[in-house]
């Protein structure tokens, strides 16, 4: 039993205009259903937001900060600056502008039409080259705001996560055995801060961060410990009209997961 992040879906007010923001931010493809996929090093699924928070049992009202940020890594500075420039022509509003923070970062931040938020950052303090026209992101991550990040770290250690980066209560980031999405936990303030926003929000986070499971077994045994650790269970598993089985529970922020294994 180890808990993965394989896949993102993000509430959306309209699919179809969501659909074509992701492929002209990121030049994105489709995979299947609702999904994109993100260059092979990640997958975007857009749904309707009222029908995600339906599924979730919770309501789609959302108030400023959501308490969650996607991030794209990128090569350099210049492809930073790109891609800014590429989610702006597409309707997203810049929230930090494209620079070198105080230890030399370079990143910049938007607010997606659909509301949510994204990091660019650089691997590389310096363009050594010339820029991409079109770049594209090596790496995906999801940054959550916790309350206190060592508690948030020992409830995914629970479910099987290995921290790779451990400051306390600063930063807490995880290890990725079998792939998937970088998961990181930072104090919500400070999350607010790095992308560029007020703090205060409240309502749905507009995200369900999903996992597959090997077996129901392993499904059953995640909710388990959800439950023993801190969590809550918010749907038992149950087997869906595919004939695959699918479960639910929230971590102690509250933010939503979803577990899915074969039948």
């Amino acid at each position: 039993m180890s808990l993965t992040l394989d896949l993102v879906t993000l509430g959306v007010a309209d699919e179809q205009s969501a659909r074509a923001f992701y492929t002209g931010a990121f030049a994105a493809t489709e995979d299947h259903g609702d999904s994109l996929d993100l260059h092979g090093i990640g997958k975007l699924e857009l749904r309707e937001i009222g029908t995600l928070a339906s599924d979730v049992g919770t309501s789609p009202a959302t108030t400023g900060f959501r308490g969650l940020v996607l991030s794209a890594i990128v090569e350099a500075p210049s492809d930073v600056e790109t891609l800014l420039g590429t989610a702006t022509d597409h309707g997203a509003t810049v929230v930090k502008p494209a620079k070198k923070q105080l230890f030399g970062e370079f990143t910049g931040a938007y607010r997606a039409p659909d509301g949510a938020l994204w990091k660019l950052a650089a691997t590389a303090k310096k363009n050594t080259a010339p820029p991409h026209a079109q770049p594209k992101p090596l790496e995906l991550a999801v940054y959550l705001g916790v309350a206190k990040p060592t508690a948030s770290q020992a409830f995914y250690e629970a479910l099987g996560m290995s921290a790779d980066h451990d400051y306390g209560d600063k930063f807490v980031d995880f290890t990725r055995p079998g792939g998937g999405y970088p998961l990181g936990l930072l104090p919500r303030k400070a999350l607010a801060k790095d992308v560029g926003v007020d703090e205060r929000g409240d309502g749905f986070s507009a995200v369900v961060l999903a996992h597959t499971a090997a077996s129901r077994d392993d499904l059953d045994a995640l909710l388990k410990a959800a439950a023993a650790a801190g969590g809550r269970v918010t749907a038992p598993a149950s087997r869906t009209a595919d004939g695959r089985h699918t479960g639910r529970f929230t971590d102690p922020d509250g933010y939503h997961w979803r577990v899915t294994a074969p039948g």
